[in-house]
């Protein structure tokens, strides 16, 4: 019943009863039905609480597990007392299996009460010591919800935790490596940190040039003193042996079959890893992209991220980016981003005849955003300007309005940067009012007409006439730009201009938009002067026709890795509940012998021997 969804809580004093059934099955199938209705039918399950101790004695070590399971499972404060008891004595028990359901117990007691946090506290250092891989994952994450703050209990596990690392459940696996990244980046200096001395002092030895001959020597003193500092700070960069130990028993990660895996392994590689060294995350992510759409979604969000800082990495795998006709809007979407991301001189042209597809499609969210990225291409690549402008002018002739709409919003911010050579684009698209009926587009166009209406000193009056007819009808988005059009127009060239100015005026002294009348208001206090005019009606030029500049087309993920890659804050792009911040790098390292263990010689030797019988073992086995 419980299986297939049924409330099965009526019967709960019948099931309970059947906790002293000898049936070991009986037993374990009791306390999976208890640990799902504890929190509902509490009363009923504290009657029944001394069976459960009981239980915690059973000789059988999935009795005892399943009986701390229910207790914990159990949400009322009296037996908090009790639940603190029975993990403390599963923590010392002897199956691996009861002491990883003792990590399991800690977050919910703690969240039962936190002033048990100090005991717990205890409990968590003392199953950290622990040398089983069942524990480990169980216990970082109960280290993770309690106390991930006392980053000092992870010193002298930290070797041990990177050495069951590979062994350890995949999911214990996703815990251990996001808290490890955390670690690193508080006790390892950063490996890349010569290369951001380079970039910021790159002119550091020219910071000085005196003029005066007077002042030769302070220049000399200077410039030695500046060489000095840049010698000092370009010490050749050591890597720590636990730094190094961590991004080599990750690696081999990046094979596991488990997406959240190489996901974990890729952001600790992107956070910790040598420049030199991240771009062998970038094959196992790219295999990610034949799994399920929500497993390409995230991993394309981290893609999409990563193309921006080390865009080089991503290079090789060009096409795997390309986009599928059965793939859904949103991978779409976000492997556009990437193929943006990885535009360049070299490979711009093969991009650009891809979006020439992908302009095609049926989806119109999917073309509007192409449209978007050849913009993005142009004003990053100097080289293909005028080829995207010419490609998107032609995109106006199109049959589709949304495609138009979108090309004109692209093309209105592609031409602010250089105007003056394309007033013919300017005039083409003025004969576009005509035709097109989206607001943002007609809007865009009229901004477009009125900022540059001294390259188009014929067309813009007449543009004016047309729109003062249709005024009325207008949305107000267009209604707003047509009012700054004639205000424009009135400073510019009044002589034709001055009476439709006024007529648009009036129209919008009466508009339904209170922004409309408002801006109305202003614009004759401003523009038709009067004796009452303000002060700032002499200036009216300057505020209108001020050079404005022009638009930087920037991808939505840049400034993204502040967050943790892979964690949901960074999916979202906004703090998510419980997240923890990635803290910055130290400026000097911290001590690293807080990490070293003190291991007694007998010990050593019985290892030793352990180890080679084990791997005379495995030999025995493979013969066979």
């Amino acid at each position: 019943m419980i299986a297939r969804g049924k409330n099965a809580s009526d019967l709960f004093p019948a099931v309970v009863k059947n906790v002293a059934c000898k049936n070991i099955e009986v037993k374990k199938l009791v306390y999976v039905y208890l640990v799902r209705y504890a929190e509902e039918q509490q009363d009923l399950a504290l009657l029944s609480i001394s069976t459960f101790q009981r239980g915690l004695k059973d000789p059988n070590q999935l009795i005892r597990a399943s009986a701390l399971r229910v207790l914990s499972s159990i949400r009322v404060t009296i037996i908090v007392p009790i639940m603190m008891l029975a993990i403390k004595e599963a923590a010392s028990d002897m199956s691996p299996y009861v002491r990883k359901t003792a990590a399991h117990a800690i977050p919910k007691l703690y969240s039962l009460d936190p002033e048990q946090k100090d005991q717990l506290i205890e409990v968590i250092e003392k199953l950290l010591a622990d040398k089983t891989t069942l524990v480990a994952g169980s216990v970082v994450m109960a280290f993770e919800e309690v106390c991930p703050e006392r980053i000092d209990l992870i010193h002298k596990n930290y070797r041990k935790l990177c050495n069951l690392l590979i062994d350890v459940e995949e999911w214990g696996q996703v815990v251990i490596i996001n808290m490890l990244t955390r670690y690193a980046r508080t006790q390892f200096l950063n490996p890349n940190v010569n290369e951001a001395l380079l970039e910021e002092g790159g002119g550091g030895d020219k910071t000085f040039y005196g003029s005066d001959e007077d002042e030769d020597e302070d220049e000399e003193e200077k410039e030695n003193k500046a060489e000095a500092a840049a010698m000092a700070k370009r010490k050749p960069y050591v890597m720590d042996p636990d730094h190094r130990l961590l991004l080599r028993n990750t690696k081999p990660l990046l094979q596991s079959r488990n997406a959240a895996v190489v996901m974990a392994v890729a952001q600790l590689y992107f956070h910790l890893a040598p420049k030199a060294e991240v771009g062998v995350i970038a094959k196992a992510l790219v295999r990610l992209l034949r799994s399920h759409s929500e497993v390409q979604y995230v991993v394309l969000q981290n893609v999409a991220t990563m193309t921006i800082k080390r865009r080089g990495m991503f290079e090789p795998y060009l096409k795997s980016f390309y986009i599928r006709s059965t793939d859904p809007t949103q991978i779409k979407i976000l492997k556009l981003e990437v193929l943006t991301n990885l535009a360049n001189e070299t490979n711009i042209s093969t991009i650009l005849r891809e979006f020439q597809t992908y302009i095609k499609s049926m989806d119109k969210d999917f073309v509007a955003a192409t449209i978007q990225a050849i913009g993005r291409c142009a004003t990053n690549i100097g080289e293909v300007r005028d080829t995207c402008l010419n490609g998107l002018v032609q995109l106006l002739s199109n049959r589709d309005e949304l495609v138009v709409a979108e090309s004109v919003v692209v093309i209105k911010k592609l031409l602010q940067m250089q105007p003056e050579k394309h007033s013919d684009i300017i005039k083409h698209m003025a004969k576009l009012t005509d035709n097109i009926q989206v607001p943002m587009a007609r809007a865009s166009i009229l901004w477009l007409i009125g900022e540059y209406c001294e390259h188009v000193p014929k067309i813009a009056p007449d543009v004016l006439r047309k729109m003062a007819k249709s005024f009325t009808n207008e949305e107000d988005i267009v209604k707003l730009q047509i009012l700054n059009l004639a205000a424009k127009l009135y400073l510019t060239n009044s002589k034709q201009t001055k009476l439709l100015t006024q007529y648009v005026l009036n129209l919008a002294k009466y508009d339904q938009n209170y922004d409309i009348r408002d801006r109305a208001r202003f614009i004759r206090q401003l523009i038709v002067p009067t004796e009452k005019s303000g002060a700032l009606s002499k200036y009216a030029k300057k505020l209108f026709l001020a050079l404005k500049p022009a638009p930087v087309l920037e991808s939505p993920f840049k400034d993204r890795d502040h967050f943790q890659l892979g964690s949901l804050s960074h999916l979202l792009n906004a703090k998510a509940g419980g997240y923890q911040e990635l803290p910055d790098w130290p400026e000097t390292a911290p001590d690293p012998s807080v990490r070293n263990v003190e291991v007694k010689e007998s010990v050593r030797a019985v290892r030793t021997v352990t180890y080679r019988d084990t791997g005379a073992l495995w030999v025995l086995r493979g013969s066979q």
